[in-house]
């Protein structure tokens, strides 16, 4: 290397350019430990962080505005801006030269390893669907959008893929619905409007409504003609791919490595697709794959000698031969990856008037030879499609001593809206194998694996088992309740004495003294909306904003 006086760097910058690579060097010590390497302590680092400092000052201008060339290596990301640097280097243990190595991008995951360039940030648009009315989750879907559907205590269901897709650095988000979208557009905006995007103000969450238009008079008919009505709008951004959520799903991906899969197997479309044991597989629509992870046939919840016809090798997909006996099926998970042109031929000239992905498109994709890649995701995953799928859910997250999904990942936790709200206010109460949200007040009462939602009020000597209680979206005043007292009301929340046993209580329900919601006759099916609940699968469900009146019994 030249002298340092021919070079426009200042001493300032040396040091400061140094001390990044060596703090991200000290990160990477874990995997730098594999190499050959005489020494293993840290000092051994202090070279290597030199050698890569001089080689930056020699090759490397000043990068002002932290963009980064396809032509150079990948980027160190540790949850900041990526910086433009040459190839890193190792040590040859033989000849004592500096030599190249490849080192990948490392995220806060543990087991995330993943090179995207360019950055999912820049060249990956993120579709959620929101889904139809919602029928099979009703009475939950009577005044809000599926994708509304508070979960978990304290967020809705919308918070897993758009959490989903921050952890894995899409920040440019459309959501797409129809069905009663007021709430769904509130969340929306209060949760992720203003933190989006970062220095540059690119990312952003918007909720798209099917519209009328000169062109298309109609509302939208399904998952592909959701998106193909508002094309103008996606192939106005500059993107490489398509991600295709549903919205009504429960899991934790790391969509990086979805889409990296994608980019490395130059496949059209990639279908992340979930391992089945036999059981479970007639329920779904399954894959057949070839020795490439290639997708070549498909059906549709095939039973006897068609489902046995769809078995699959998944140690193609990755899984090892003990799990890949148990699990000789795959199913599709509803979730896509779209390489961009591929999106705008198969949609506009392929296949114009198909209205559905998973039942006409991609199959059709297949068919006329564009490349359909399998890719496996063996993780928790649940459709919250019916009330039982929705309660079954909900009550997972209390299981112990490992939930079915947990909100406690701090490498990939869960976004929604900031409340600031309270503590949860609790008095000598018994409370076991349960979640509690925040700003209950809850008095000298028994719970029992159940779920109680944020600002739930629940009165002396009621007793909580099996239950999923949504909570309010507002505190009622002392004033409040003594007017509610004065001409005989009921206020919100959960009255004295109440028992409540297998139920779903949606938001500001009213359940009054010495009621018993508990379905003592064992009723699998019934529709009693004007008494304010319905029963299915032998769930009672309380409608938001019902009114159960003192003594009752369901």
């Amino acid at each position: 290397m030249g002298p340092l006086n021919k070079l426009s760097w200042s001493t300032s910058k040396i040091r400061s350019h140094f001390s990044i690579y060596f703090a991200r060097l000290v990160c990477l010590s874990n995997s730098l430990s594999s190499l050959s390497l005489e020494a293993h302590s840290l000092q051994a680092l202090f070279p290597m962080a030199m050698a890569m400092t001089m080689a930056s000052c020699t090759s490397v201008p000043c990068n002002t505005n932290r963009t980064r060339s396809p032509a150079m290596a990948p980027s160190f990301v540790t949850g900041v801006s990526p910086i433009s640097l040459p190839a890193p280097i190792s040590i040859d243990q033989r000849s004592r030269r500096w030599v190249p190595l490849v080192v990948q991008a490392v995220s806060d995951s543990q087991k995330s390893q993943t090179c995207l360039d360019p950055d999912a940030s820049r060249s990956v648009l993120g579709i959620i669907l929101g889904g139809g009315a919602g029928t099979r989750l009703y009475p939950l879907t009577k005044k809000r959008a599926k994708p509304a559907v508070p979960l978990g205590a304290n967020y809705r269901l919308i918070d897993i893929p758009v959490s989903n897709c921050l952890n894995s650095n899409v920040s440019k988000i459309y959501v797409l619905t129809q069905f009663n979208s007021a709430s769904l557009n509130r969340h929306l905006s209060c949760a992720y409007s203003s933190n989006m995007g970062g220095y540059k103000d690119e990312g952003f969450v918007e909720v798209l409504a099917a519209q009328q238009s000169p062109e298309n008079p109609n509302w939208f008919q399904g998952t592909a003609d959701a998106v193909r009505q508002y094309l103008w709008l996606f192939e106005e951004h500059n993107i490489m791919e398509f991600l295709v959520l549903a919205g009504d799903h429960l899991y934790r991906m790391d969509y990086e490595k979805f889409i990296q899969a994608h980019r490395e197997s130059h496949a059209d479309i990639t279908v992340s697709a979930l391992p089945m044991d036999e059981k479970r597989a007639t329920a779904f629509g399954l894959m057949k794959i070839d020795d490439e992870g290639r997708i070549i046939e498909f059906a549709e919840k095939p039973k006897g000698d068609a489902l046995k016809a769809m078995k699959v090798d998944t140690t193609i997909l990755g899984l090892n031969e003990e799990r890949a006996k148990e699990m000789p099926y795959i199913a599709s998970m509803g979730i896509y990856v779209f390489s961009k042109d591929a999106m705008l031929q198969l949609l506009r000239d392929k296949f114009p008037d198909a209205n559905d992905f998973g039942s006409e498109v991609i199959p059709g994709a297949t068919k006329i030879g564009m490349r359909v890649q399998a890719y496996l995701y063996d993780g928790y995953w649940e459709d919250i499609g019916t009330i039982e799928a929705f309660y079954n859910a909900n009550l997972g997250i209390t299981k112990k001593p490992v939930p079915d999904f947990s909100f406690y990942d701090r490498s990939a936790p869960i976004y929604t809206q900031p409340r600031y709200l309270p503590p949860s206010k609790i008095k000598n109460a018994d409370i076991t194998e349960s979640v509690i949200g925040e700003g209950c007040i809850i008095k000298n009462c028994r719970i029992h694996h159940s779920v109680v939602g944020l600002r739930s009020c629940i009165s002396e000597g009621a007793v909580i088992e099996d239950s999923l209680l949504m909570g309010a979206d507002y505190y009622e005043t002392e004033n409040d309740k003594k007017y509610l007292a004065s001409v005989g009301g009921i206020p919100i929340g959960i009255g004295r004495n109440a028992h409540i046993k297998r139920a779903i209580i949606d938001k500001n329900a009213r359940i009054g003294d010495d009621v018993k919601i508990i379905n003592k006759e064992g009723v699998q099916e019934t529709a009693r909306e004007t008494d304010g609940y319905f029963i299915k699968s032998g769930i009672v469900t309380v409608i938001k904003d019902a009114v159960i009146p003192n003594g009752w019994v369901i």
